[in-house]
C-alpha cells in the first residue's frame, strides 16, 4: 500500500505525524491534585446536556510528564467537575479547561478525545517543604495551587472519595469546512494499566486570577478540601461515545 495513500493514514502531516496511534504510554508522570467546593451554580453552567453535576467539587491536576510516548517531557493541568449521564450508569469527571504545554498532546487531546485543551504553562515543582502548582496562560497566572511536602502517606482510593476521575467526560465537537457540525458527541476515556508508584496528601491552597482566555476563575474556591501529590505510570487508550447529538437530532426528525 502505498504510503501516501488517504484511507491507509492516521493523521496529517503523514510524513511526520504530531502523535502517535493509541494506545499511548506515560511513564513516571508527577501529578498534584486538589479539590475544593465552588458555587454549583457556576459548575452547573460548564457543563452540557444531558449530563448532570454531581457535586459543587472542583478537581484540579496539574502533571509534569516525564516520559510520555512520542511527546517526550512537558506539563499539562486539568480542571474537573463530577459528573453522572442519566440512564446510562456512567460517572465521571467533565472537564471545562485543560492546559498545557505540547502541540502533540493539545491536538490528540482535542482530535480524539474532544478535550477543550488549550497552550499554557503548567508547572509542578518544589519549594523548601511546599509541593507548588502553577499555570499560567498569557503570561498570566491564573491558577497557585500549595500543598505540604510529603507530609502524609496517602492511597489513590483516598482521593476517589472526593471525586471518581477515572472516567473522563468531554464534548467533542468537529465543524466541518462547509459550515455544518461533522461531530457532536460526549465522549469517555479511562486510564489503563495505572501503577502508582507513590501517593501523599495533606491540606492545600488554591487561588485563581481572572484572564479572559482562561477562565477557571469561573469556578471560585468556597472552601478547601485536601491536596494529593502523586506519582504513577499509565496507558491511555482508545475511549467510547457516550452520546451522539447529531443521531439523537436525525432520531428525532425522523417521520
Amino acid at each position: 500500500m502505498p504510503e501516501n495513500d488517504a484511507n491507509s493514514i492516521f493523521e496529517t502531516p503523514f510524513d511526520s505525524p504530531l502523535y502517535p496511534r493509541f494506545p499511548m504510554e506515560m511513564r513516571n508522570v508527577e501529578i498534584m491534585t486538589v479539590f475544593y467546593r465552588t458555587d454549583k451554580d457556576a459548575a452547573r453552567r460548564l457543563i452540557p446536556a444531558p449530563l448532570e453535576l454531581e457535586s459543587d467539587i472542583v478537581i484540579v491536576h496539574i502533571y509534569h510528564m516525564h516520559d510520555a510516548d512520542m511527546f517526550g517531557n512537558y506539563d499539562e493541568s486539568a480542571v474537573q467537575l463530577p459528573v453522572a449521564l442519566p440512564g446510562t450508569g456512567v460517572s465521571g469527571a467533565y472537564s471545562p479547561y485543560l492546559y498545557l504545554s505540547s502541540v502533540g498532546a493539545v491536538a490528540v487531546g482535542r482530535e480524539i478525545y474532544g478535550q477543550p485543551k488549550k497552550g499554557g504553562e503548567p508547572r509542578l515543582e518544589v519549594r523548601g517543604d511546599l509541593f507548588v502548582g502553577t499555570v499560567r496562560r498569557n503570561g498570566i497566572e491564573v491558577i497557585t495551587a500549595t500543598m505540604p511536602y510529603k507530609a502524609r502517606r496517602a492511597k489513590l482510593s483516598e482521593m476517589l472519595e472526593f471525586g471518581d476521575f477515572r472516567t473522563n467526560v468531554n464534548l467533542k465537537i468537529i465543524n466541518g469546512v462547509d459550515g455544518k457540525i461533522a461531530i457532536r458527541q460526549l465522549t469517555a476515556r479511562r486510564f489503563e494499566n495505572v501503577r502508582v508508584r507513590e501517593c501523599w496528601s495533606g491540606s492545600a491552597t488554591i487561588e485563581l486570577r481572572p484572564n479572559a482566555q482562561a477562565p477557571v476563575y469561573q469556578l471560585p474556591a468556597r472552601e478547601m478540601i485536601a491536596g494529593f501529590y502523586w506519582r504513577a505510570d499509565f496507558v491511555l487508550p482508545w475511549g467510547e461515545v457516550l452520546h451522539d447529538y447529531l443521531a439523537t437530532e436525525a432520531g428525532d426528525d425522523a417521520p
